[in-house]
């Protein structure tokens, strides 16, 4: 099949701004360029587009609002505005991306479109990403695939993790052979588990950077703990991650996916900001590492992307609970930041294509399925 370009948009449950990213693929394969020393070239261009303020509230408050969905259809509360919101950020995202990289829409084959999750209960088969897909496709004039999570759940599977398809694709075009994982820590972290035999299984391990984030900007007015210095500083209470831990989620076997509305940051309530940010980090770290009970073959390796990677502190912590190798994504030539927005432009083409995006081993859906709802101009 021919190679496509194709914009993946991702915005996460860290509610911080709009990812944006473009490859080139064909649904199966990657293109990457190697440069000297095996180093992987940037697979393509990314932007990013911030939230400010006043607009983190507004989704804050439709994620509370989404609390009382009953049905999939349901918008209460801010919801409408939230989701007006949140098409018009990734269309002013994309026009800025295309402008700056001198693109025209007429050169994109497909966009992408992952949206805003405001709660995810796959349990109920519920899982809601605002934003109008068809909206998006209209204001840009490019094709966009969103609602990607939604068949996934409907036939019974976690709709969640997503991106371990791509995971294999560019670990197979990077020549990296297992075992090893691969550790996405966004708001929630999830964990792609590669066999020697080539064998994926994939889950998500629990909060990742939400409850920090909030926890900083509750005592702190920041966005978050800059490379973990506050955590550094603290003394982890034992106690209260030894209670953490015994939460259900850690004790289910994978696939499984989180609600990040499961753990409060309010759990650490009582803590000094310094000792809270210790606890928060390390029940991160702690429940990654609960995540090799369900490993078939421990990894050697973790390449370790997302906002998480940049915390210090946090990659600390992995690195003594895990007992193996600890890579960054950015450090072996990936990206740690855009990795989830480059795995929907991967996703979006696949579902052109009619390709699986959800496996047995990755959400527990019974069978290999596509996915995403297509909006044309």
């Amino acid at each position: 099949m021919a190679m496509m370009r194709a914009i993946g948009l991702m915005s996460g449950t860290s509610l911080d701004g709009v990812d944006i990213a473009l490859i080139e693929t064909d649904g199966e394969r990657v293109h990457v360029m190697k440069g000297h020393n095996n180093f992987l070239e940037p697979l393509g261009p990314t932007g990013y587009r911030g939230y400010s303020d006043d607009e983190k509230a507004l989704l804050r408050a439709a994620t509370k609002d989404a609390e009382s969905v009953l049905h999939p259809g349901d918008r209460p509360g801010r919801l409408p505005e939230a989701e007006a919101f949140v098409t018009q950020a990734h269309a002013e995202a994309v026009e800025q991306f295309l402008e700056e990289h001198g693109l025209r829409a007429s050169e994109i084959d497909v966009i992408g479109f992952h949206g805003q999750t405001v709660i995810h209960r796959p349990d109920q088969r519920i899982s809601i990403q605002i934003g109008d897909g068809q909206a998006l496709a209209t204001r840009l004039g490019i094709p966009v695939v969103s609602d990607l999570r939604r068949a996934d759940i409907e036939a019974g599977g976690q709709g969640a993790p997503l991106v371990p398809v791509f995971h294999k694709a560019l670990a197979e075009a990077s020549g990296f052979d297992g075992p090893f994982g691969i550790l996405n820590i966004g708001g929630v972290a999830n964990a792609t588990l590669i066999d020697s035999k080539g064998g994926v299984i994939a889950f998500d391990t629990g909060p990742g950077n939400a409850l920090i984030d909030e926890w900083m900007q509750e005592r702190e007015g920041k966005n978050l703990d800059d490379g973990g210095r506050t955590a550094a500083r603290g003394r982890p209470d034992e106690q209260l991650l030894a209670w953490l831990l015994t939460h259900p989620f850690f004790f289910r076997k994978p696939p499984k996916s989180l609600d990040r509305n499961w753990f409060s940051h309010k759990l650490a309530g009582q803590l000094s900001t310094e000792d809270g940010a210790a606890t928060l980090t390390a029940f991160t770290a702690r429940a990654v590492a609960r995540a090799l009970d369900h490993a078939p073959e421990i990894p050697t390796r973790w390449i370790v992307a997302g906002g998480g990677a940049r915390n210090g502190e946090l990659v600390r912590l992995l690195n003594y609970h895990l007992r193996a190798e600890i890579t960054t994504a950015d450090a072996i030539g990936w990206s740690s930041a855009y990795l989830e927005a480059q795995a929907f432009a991967y996703l979006a083409v696949r579902s052109l294509q009619g390709l699986p995006i959800t496996f047995p081993s990755t959400t527990g859906v019974r069978d290999d399925m596509t996915g995403g709802v297509l909006a044309r101009p």
